[in-house]
């Protein structure tokens, strides 16, 4: 059985078609074909076919992964999640973590940076509601509170902020305790929570 064409595809252009005996067998990412060695010519057995039709199935779910984490930073447990979710077996999701862990692409501590960042930025969330949520991520404990332990968002200038924005909304205007209760519902502490209602 030989290689008789490999062919960049249309639609997914870092995708190539392997032809064998003038028929389609499968397609593999560029790096993958690099990796492969395979060239136009070449004699494959059905059980190398095999192989490169399973190692085919493991590029594409390895490069779904990959555009997973492109559209923002994701946790180790999120992305183990997702691949579970595809049907995966347990080594090759070990495998696709290890490997995107090796690349940078994902690391839970940059992850918690940037949940960090956005949440305080868009947010205005509080510490508690923070930890919260990153253990809802299945953050580990130790990256958590380091991250948090770096944070340096002034929490109560925060607090004090959203008070003043929540003000300019006719339910938050006069009514003390709708705003207290919105408050804690965002994981503010009632002593904080009392000093910036104060202070505006």
């Amino acid at each position: 059985m030989k290689i008789t064409k490999i062919a960049q595809q249309q639609k997914s252009h870092d995708r190539y078609s392997i032809y064998v005996d003038e028929k389609y067998s499968f397609s593999l990412s560029e790096t993958a074909l690099l990796d492969s060695r395979l060239h136009s010519g070449q004699e494959l057995t059905r059980e190398q076919i095999a192989d490169y039709k399973q190692l085919s199935q493991d590029d594409k779910l390895y490069n779904r992964a990959l555009n997973y984490v492109a559209l923002r930073p994701r946790s180790v447990w999120e992305m183990e999640f997702y691949l579970k979710r595809k049907d995966s077996p347990a080594p090759l999701i070990e495998q696709i973590t290890n490997k995107l862990q090796r690349l940078g692409l994902l690391d839970d501590k940059k992850f918690a940076e940037a949940f960090v960042h956005d949440r305080r930025l868009l947010r205005s969330a509080s510490t508690r509601k923070l930890q919260l949520e990153l253990r809802k991520k299945h953050v580990p404990q130790s990256v958590i509170e380091q991250v948090l332990r770096e944070d340096e968002t002034d929490e109560l200038t925060m607090l004090q902020e959203l008070v003043a924005k929540k003000r300019q909304q006719s339910k938050y205007r006069e009514d003390n305790l709708k705003l207290m209760q919105y408050l804690a519902r965002q994981g503010f502490s009632y002593s904080d929570i009392k000093d910036a209602l104060k202070s505006k």
